[in-house]
């Protein structure tokens, strides 16, 4: 039974536990989510999990019904494709801007979580990875201090965060993602705006059409996708 916190309201962390498993494909897309079990597993009643579940199908990572109840939105390789061309786009961007405002704190900041995404990577754990990963995307984004590219990245970022998952259970597509990281940082100390940016957009590019792979395999062999996810995380 999963245990949350009273530091911040029921529904928000509800929201995010259930956010996380959508992510992870622990909730697979097309699933239906099934109210009693949940308030069993997570300890809290139907009020707060029907206000969490709100939450998400604002953000369109569920389908709510009358009569059937939630569902886990579906993510289609084209919408994938869509997404990350924007995102590879403000990320880009970002990048760009960064390289040439970033204080020396920024840098050190960015080191040190780049060393810990390092670690991860060289000890094939797969979770931390992710979430230093997505750190550092979002950092950068931040670091770029154009709050309009900030917000815009964070809507998109609802939906895109699933695939950014995805990408990283390929071996192969894990190590160029690692080196582009490692690209990116040697643009970044050298304030290469023009080389961040290059690099960073290619990182994305490559990142949505890795996503779109594992889509359009888990279409074609008809298998649902956290099966496709859990045979490629073999590595």
């Amino acid at each position: 039974m999963t245990k949350l916190s009273r530091r911040e309201p029921f529904a928000h962390q509800i929201a995010n536990t259930l956010r996380d498993r959508i992510i992870r494909g622990d909730l697979p897309a097309g699933g239906r989510i099934v109210e009693r079990s949940l308030c069993e597993t997570l300890a809290v009643s139907r009020t707060p999990l029907r206000e969490a579940l709100k939450l998400l199908e604002l953000e369109g990572l569920i389908e709510l019904s009358q009569n059937r109840g939630a569902r886990i939105m579906s993510f289609t390789a084209e919408e994938a494709s869509d997404l990350f061309e924007v995102i590879a786009g403000l990320e880009s961007l970002a990048a760009e801007i960064a390289a040439l405002r970033l204080e020396p704190a920024d840098l050190d900041e960015l080191d040190e979580m780049h060393s810990r995404m390092m670690a991860h990577y060289h000890r094939r754990e797969k979770d931390p990875y992710f979430e230093l990963n997505s750190a550092i995307h979002d950092r950068l984004v931040r670091l770029s201090r154009n709050p309009v590219l900030v917000a815009t990245h964070a809507n998109l970022m609802l939906r895109a965060r699933r695939g950014r998952y995805m990408a990283i259970v390929d071996p192969r597509r894990w190590e160029e993602s690692v080196n582009e990281h490692e690209a990116l940082m040697t643009a970044l100390h050298a304030r290469d705006a023009d080389a961040a940016r290059r690099v960073w957009k290619r990182h994305l590019l490559r990142t949505g059409e890795t996503v779109c792979a594992v889509l359009t395999a888990a279409v074609r062999e008809a298998t649902p996708l956290d099966a496709v996810v859990d045979q490629a995380a073999v590595i």
